[in-house]
């Protein structure tokens, strides 16, 4: 579980959150959504341990996490842009994680590995792979350690939709497994399937949070992107507004 507990970050004048309380329960897969520069970054990094917030408390499985990064290992995190030492092959930067986590190889999770056919890559360069295959290799890593809490950053950029049927199988899976997803995405139609709930920030403000299906019996839309726009903008035709 994790909790934050109106949590305000501020640069300089401009707030990046303002007092963001919410709680994502375990087999809940939760959609980041909001326009650019709503806090969406801003709220991963503080879950991550990459920024400080100013105010607030941020708690996984009820323990603070300030000042402690053991809770990090129970984190599997998939960035939007993954950066690779561009001199090590495939094969070594999976056998690096796996000293640096120091984890027996009977509690890992290669299955994304074997889905994506990494193991035939692994005598590659990280420099000489396209956009896609990084994409894969960085999802193979979220999962490998079987992580409690997954943070999925636009996790299907740039994959094509074979690869990305197969991540969200896995997204599935994982739910079913009553992990702690917290995902974002601009193409709200791949989060369709796989989304429990939506927390909508504006100008680093929660807009609102609540479970998808809630949105769906009030708009009676049955498709993300038109039922959140009608959500949002019960007044107008959900097909002109755009999010």
């Amino acid at each position: 579980m994790i909790d934050f507990q109106n949590i305000s970050k501020r640069y300089g004048a401009i707030y990046a959150l303002q007092q963001l309380s919410a709680t994502f329960l375990p087999g809940h897969t939760i959609s980041l959504i909001g326009p650019n520069g709503s806090g969406k970054t801003t709220l991963i990094k503080a879950l991550l341990g990459l920024i400080t917030p100013d105010q607030g408390a941020i708690y996984v499985d009820q323990k603070n996490i300030q000042g402690d990064h053991s809770y990090r290992n129970k984190i599997g995190y998939m960035p939007q842009i993954s950066r690779f030492p561009d001199n090590l092959t495939v094969g070594h930067l999976f056998s690096l994680m796996k000293d640096i986590r120091n984890i027996h190889d009977s509690l890992l999770d290669p299955e994304l590995i074997h889905a994506y056919k990494l193991e035939s890559l692994y005598h590659q360069k990280l420099q000489g792979l396209s956009g896609g295959t990084r994409q894969k290799v960085s999802a193979a890593l979220a999962f490998l350690f079987d992580p409690m809490i997954l943070v999925l950053d636009e996790p299907t950029a740039g994959l094509d939709p074979a690869s990305s049927e197969i991540l969200k199988e896995k997204i599935k899976h994982a739910q079913s497994k009553n992990k702690t997803i917290l995902i974002t995405s601009h193409i709200l139609s791949d989060l369709d399937e796989i989304t429990t709930d939506i927390l909508y920030l504006q100008d680093g403000k929660p807009v609102f949070y609540k479970p998808l299906a809630e949105i769906y019996d009030i708009t009676g839309i049955y498709q993300l992107s038109k039922a959140l726009s009608r959500y949002l903008n019960p007044g107008r035709p959900s097909n002109l507004i755009t999010i």
